[in-house]
């Protein structure tokens, strides 16, 4: 998938918001949140995609071909794709859906609503009864 792609793609996502920051690298946000990135390099081309991982993968995608810790964001179990191009489009969709899904979970519920998303039904609270009463 090229830049032009993704940057596409991105910006399509409910609620989703392109920026650019930090010398020119495209920042894609939900909620304020970032979810994905596409770097420059020295030549002001966007080669890389950095995306949120979603923590029970991280671990493995961090070391699978094509991937490696993103600089920086590596803490925040962020990963590096170091050629979108040559993976396929479905892959890196289904990568950057999962990333804007991960971010827009860990929203506040007033936001995910402001956006337009339906949050999960808050738990139920059981009250514990004051007096026992007799039955």
């Amino acid at each position: 998938m090229t830049p032009a792609a993704i940057d596409r793609f991105c910006c399509s996502l409910r609620g989703a918001i392109r920026i650019v920051q930090w010398e020119g690298v495209i920042v894609f946000k939900v909620g304020g949140k970032m979810f994905a990135m596409l770097p420059r390099d020295d030549d002001g081309r966007g080669r890389e995609l950095w995306f949120k991982a979603d923590d029970a993968y991280y671990d493995t995608m961090k070391n699978a071909p094509g991937f490696r810790p993103c600089p920086y964001l590596a803490r925040a179990r962020w990963v590096a794709a170091a050629a979108p191009a040559r993976l396929p489009a479905d892959q890196i969709k289904a990568y950057i859906r999962r990333a804007h899904a991960v971010i827009t979970a860990r929203l506040p519920r007033k936001t995910q609503l402001a956006l337009g998303f339906e949050p999960p039904p808050r738990p139920g609270r059981r009250r514990r009864p004051v007096f026992d009463h007799p039955a």
